[in-house]
């Protein structure tokens, strides 16, 4: 491809991007939304949100709560997660909201918190797989796992995999949200998860684990079609959050004013916890409460192989020591 191509399909993208991901595009789609949609209660359910301490996660759970819903806030600073908790409980009046310690980037911590939490033998209905990260620079974690691999790819699929028995539990009412990332248009999937092959570019490391999200999400919707669990990833849209701020400081300096809050980000989100499953396909794409395209041509990327993401599985379950749930 040449150097002229690559500069009209990034622009193009970036045309796209502020017609349709910015704080206007969600006003503008929000227009065909039905307000009635959210009114549904989540009374009794158990709702996993990761990430709750700040921005889209503390967004999701506070919408959560507020709807009857016992929110289970993973977080991994306690002083953080503890506001963020007492937070919800007084802004909602739901006391059945709970601080949850885990560290994301270790598939040790995963393991330990969920083997504590599989053990109070409840109903997983929905779990939000919201914590991410945009790490510029290449950091190993001690377990020896690229950062953006660790908490994007490795953490999420440990915690879904995991999750899985108590998912089950609570089939046909359970499922799982996967937050991605627009980004992901821009990536081609590809088995070099942790970007071991030529420079390391924490930008695009991002963008391919974002990718990885959204074709794992579609194979467990495959795989597990009959366990009464559904499979939805979705991307918040241009959003003004702690992450972006820290990861992409130079974006929210110059476009503050066009970037969504972190309610508008977590709308989607919502949306998916709530409504039935009839109205929903398991295993696509979600923006603005509506199903997504998850390839863009202009975006430089096509559509990846079920042989590569199949590949991608068996990687993980190796290298985070899960064994295959049945």
């Amino acid at each position: 491809m040449s150097s002229a191509h690559k500069a009209w399909k990034a622009a193009a993208f970036g045309v796209h991007g502020h017609l349709n991901f910015t704080k206007s595009g969600f006003i503008e789609h929000s227009k065909n939304f039905n307000e009635e949609d959210m009114k549904i209660q989540l009374d009794g359910k158990n709702c996993v949100v990761t990430g709750a301490n700040s921005g889209i996660g503390y967004a999701a759970a506070e919408a959560l709560a507020f709807r009857g819903g016992n929110v289970y806030m993973v977080c991994r600073n306690k002083k953080r997660g503890e506001i963020a908790v007492s937070k919800v409980q007084s802004v909602t009046g739901n006391k059945n909201v709970y601080l949850e310690l885990c560290d994301l980037s270790s598939v040790s911590h995963i393991k330990s918190w969920a083997s504590k939490f599989i053990s109070r033998k409840q109903p997983l209905h929905v779990l939000v797989n919201n914590a991410g990260l945009l790490e510029k620079n290449r950091i190993t974690t001690p377990e020896g796992l690229e950062l953006n691999f660790a908490v994007n790819v490795a953490g999420a699929f440990s915690l879904t995999e995991l999750m899985l028995p108590l998912l089950e539990k609570a089939a046909p009412d359970a499922r799982v949200i996967t937050v991605s990332s627009d980004g992901m248009y821009t990536a081609p999937l590809t088995e070099d998860l942790q970007f071991s092959e030529g420079n390391f570019d924490g930008d695009l490391q991002y963008a391919r684990t974002k990718r990885v999200q959204v074709a794992l999400t579609e194979r467990w919707a495959k795989l597990y079609n009959e366990k009464g669990v559904e499979f939805y990833s979705m991307h918040p849209g241009w959003a003004m959050t702690p992450g972006v701020v820290k990861g992409l400081p130079e974006l929210c300096k110059s476009m503050s004013w066009m970037l969504r809050t972190s309610d508008e980000g977590a709308d989607t989100i919502v949306w998916l916890a709530l409504q039935p499953k009839e109205k929903l396909f398991s295993g696509a794409f979600y923006f603005d409460r509506a199903k997504a395209p998850k390839h863009m041509h202009f975006a430089g990327n096509s559509s990846g192989s079920h042989i590569v993401i199949d590949s991608i599985a068996d990687s993980l379950y190796s290298l985070c020591h899960l064994p295959k749930f049945k």
